[in-house]
């Protein structure tokens, strides 16, 4: 059984898959968003990997320099009030516009708005999938053939930080491959994938579903824990 582009972007067969995501931020919601929007799983890992990044590990949607005042922002950020806010820091009033004729979502009136998370998650996943930011899509550089997730940083910031993004979406790819992202189980037949992707047979039993999910994010918290305490060492 091969994987196509619809199996590659699904949870299969894990109902209660994103009930036994930890409330690490809301890294539940944004992996619902990528589902909705049809991310593939090495797309939803590095969309994971920016947030990460992007909200200083907290994995909530915050506004640029947020340990500063707003006095000091509307002073020294020359595209204020149009600075970063969310889970990708989208900043610059024309991207603010896109946003809101994308989604609807007056943006462009109250900038403040994409601090919401629900829609903080759509702007992460449909804008970098979209290419609103750059005029890069990350199909370009993360797809059913590749995962270039050192290039994949063009889709939102030239290469800044592109190197240590990479590494955390390395990990999270990892870790939603053993979780079922994008695996489509079958309980007879043997599986083939696609890339370097290997499926593992899971019997479809409520047991064996809750034990996986259970398993994999405690992995993706672990990995984000990781990340955090390396960080802070090197601080």
């Amino acid at each position: 059984m091969f994987h196509t582009l619809e199996t590659h972007c699904k949870i299969m067969n894990y109902k209660e898959f994103f009930l036994k995501v930890p409330e690490k931020g809301h890294m539940r919601l944004i992996l619902q968003e990528c589902e909705k929007q049809g991310a593939l799983r090495n797309q939803a890992a590095y969309l994971l990997a920016t947030a990460q990044w992007e909200t200083n590990h907290t994995f909530e949607p915050v506004v640029e320099a947020y340990w500063l005042s707003e006095n000091w922002r509307k002073r020294n950020l020359r595209y204020y009030p149009w600075h970063g806010r969310g889970f990708v820091q989208m900043t610059w009033e024309e991207n603010y516009k896109r946003a809101a004729r994308e989604t609807g979502i007056p943006f462009d009136k109250k900038p403040e708005l994409a601090l919401v998370p629900e829609y903080a998650a759509v702007i992460l996943v449909k804008g970098t999938l979209e290419g609103w930011w750059t005029g890069k899509r990350l199909e370009e550089f993360v797809n059913l053939r590749k995962s270039n997730f050192y290039a994949a940083r063009r889709t939102v910031n030239g290469l800044d930080k592109a190197r240590k993004i990479a590494d955390l979406a390395k990990k999270y790819d990892k870790a939603l491959l053993a979780a079922g992202y994008g695996v489509e189980i079958d309980s007879g037949a043997s599986q083939e994938s696609v890339s370097d992707v290997t499926a593992t047979h899971i019997p479809e039993t409520k047991n064996a579903s809750q034990e996986a999910s259970n398993s994999i994010f405690a992995t993706l918290v672990e990995v984000g824990a990781k990340v955090l305490v390396e960080w802070l060492r090197k601080k």
